[in-house]
């Protein structure tokens, strides 16, 4: 068991009597060991000379500490095999994109099943160390944004996520509320009129998206999974060029206002209604997922027109953007 820490099997037996003994002479080593004295003496001088045993006199000896005798030989066992991890895991990395260069199947990955895709979309968030890039269209292929459990695991251990909301999407019932959710948690959320495409990119070394048109429940989505090439570089670029111009969703629990926000006049709420307005989902919308009747809604929406000072819809998402309410 203490081979780890440089001890061979007489040795370990041999510091494991004297643990439990205090201290003992050779002969009486060797005789509960069974073997030799001269194998005794060997065993113990290379454990003195490493540090492990101490001679107290007339041929006897004692332990050192366990920790202090093994616990600096197992962190530098512990290093030598990060160290190691580290290069294996480099030394893959060059061997997958070797693969690559040379075989198109280990480039793009085709996942022919709803089963498929729903498989890979739990492993690329479970296995994700920075950061999830999404795309969410209106309406599902393989499951709701609701039970998307995978998401809040990773945003639990540390895992960055910016999410692109398509307009439709936020108008599909309970939607409001499962973004706000999401954005309570650290969720980065944004909403665009359209997106191209559905997409989830996992530490920008994969890419998830399908290949066709889904046509519904009567037939299966097709996917790739798109590992380390150009053509991820592009995917990556699509998002962060949406991104770039997509409308921040914003929800900022009461006392946890950031300082770059502390000038906004907008409680928690009329933050998180204006960010839903300028993001295009209409008052009605808003109100049947809120829970609140059009004419409240109408009401606070005019509420923050006052506050901007403006007259027209238009000039209080232009107000909101000058003042960086968002």
């Amino acid at each position: 068991m203490l081979e780890v820490a440089g001890l061979s099997d007489v040795e370990e037996r041999a510091y494991r009597l004297l643990v439990r003994a205090g201290e003992a002479d050779l002969e009486d080593l060797a005789e509960e060991l069974g073997i030799t004295s001269e194998a005794a003496a060997r065993a113990l001088a290379a454990m003195q000379g490493a540090g492990v045993v101490r001679e107290v006199g007339g041929r006897r000896f004692a332990p050192v500490a366990p920790e202090v005798a093994l616990g600096p030989r197992l962190v530098r066992q512990q290093e030598t095999i990060d160290w190691a991890r580290q290069a294996v895991e480099q030394l893959t990395e060059e061997y997958r994109a070797s693969l690559r260069r040379r075989d198109a199947d280990q480039l793009i990955e085709i996942l022919p099943s709803r089963a498929a895709l729903r498989e890979q979309v739990r492993h690329l968030q479970d296995s994700a160390r920075d950061e999830v890039m999404y795309f969410c269209r209106a309406g599902h292929v393989v499951m709701r944004s609701v039970d998307n459990d995978e998401e809040l695991e990773a945003l639990g251990r540390g895992v960055s996520y910016r999410v692109i909301y398509e307009r439709g999407l936020l108008e599909e019932p309970g939607m409001v509320d499962n973004v706000a959710y999401g954005i309570k948690h650290g969720e980065q959320a944004r909403a665009v009129r359209s997106l191209p495409v559905r997409m989830m990119i996992a530490d920008r070394a994969a890419a998830l998206l399908p290949l066709v048109q889904y046509a519904g429940r009567t037939t299966e989505p097709t996917a790739a999974l798109v590992r380390g090439s150009s053509l991820l570089e592009a995917l990556i670029a699509l998002f962060e060029a949406q991104w770039e111009r997509a409308t921040p969703i914003r929800f900022l629990e009461d006392g946890q206002v950031t300082a770059a926000a502390a000038a906004c006049p907008l409680d928690a709420d009329e933050l998180y209604l204006l960010s839903l307005l300028v993001a295009g989902v209409p008052e009605k919308t808003i109100a049947s997922q809120l829970g609140l009747s059009l004419r409240t809604v109408q009401r606070r929406v005019y509420h923050l027109m006052r506050l901007a000072g403006a007259q027209t819809r238009m000039q209080l998402a232009w107000h909101a953007a000058r003042e960086r309410w968002l």
